[in-house]
């Protein structure tokens, strides 16, 4: 969405181009609207994440390991580092073993899409995907990119319990912090902290 700073009014000109983009921005504005009212999910502006409070949590099941993560959210300062190595763990390569660093982000949208719906659970498909996983997966399909976040750790596949698959997409794409996949025949979402797209 576009950003702008208030010009002032030193001149008739300033004060022109001022009023030309706070019409744009008020524009940029209805679309946005416009776009949440048709997913008919999220509530709260693209881009504002909830930040939590004491006793918040994000919890996960890994569909293929069956081992089990829950974490406080936001992460405590005093241990965010300690609790990030246990991310990148559970969510390492389950063919390879690999393990990779996760970016954080990724959890700031994974807990506003919980917040938005009352999930529960995060059920994981796929967290980090070392190259070899991913050249031996794209041999299988056409779907999975060359170059895709999951190498980086900025992407993770998903279903939430409690949660029809299609809320969590539309919610995820009202939030617009990232790409999001729909996988409707194997009933999961692929959400990343990458730039905005989705398919």
């Amino acid at each position: 969405m576009s950003t702008f700073k208030e010009q002032g009014t030193i001149s008739d000109k300033n004060t022109a181009i001022s009023r030309r983009l706070f019409l744009k921005g008020l524009a940029a504005t209805a679309l946005f609207a416009g776009i949440s009212s048709h997913f008919n999910t999220c509530e709260a502006s693209p881009g504002k994440c909830f930040k939590g409070t004491p006793g918040d949590t994000l919890s996960f099941f890994h569909t293929h390991t069956e081992e089990t993560l829950t974490i406080p959210y936001p992460l405590p300062r005093n241990s965010a580092n300690s609790i990030m190595q246990d991310v990148n763990y559970f969510l390492r390569d389950f063919r390879t073993g690999d393990v990779h660093d996760i970016d954080p982000e990724l959890l700031d949208i994974l807990f506003d899409i919980k917040r938005r719906t009352d999930g529960r659970t995060f059920q994981v498909i796929s967290g980090y995907r070392s190259p070899a996983t991913n050249r031996m997966l794209r041999k299988r399909s056409h779907g999975v990119a060359k170059y895709s976040l999951h190498m980086s750790g900025k992407a993770i596949d998903i279903r939430l319990t409690g949660v029809d698959t299609l809320k969590v997409r539309n919610c995820a794409l009202a939030l617009k912090r990232g790409g999001v996949g729909y996988y409707r025949k194997s009933d999961f979402v692929h959400v990343d902290s990458g730039r905005f797209r989705y398919w």
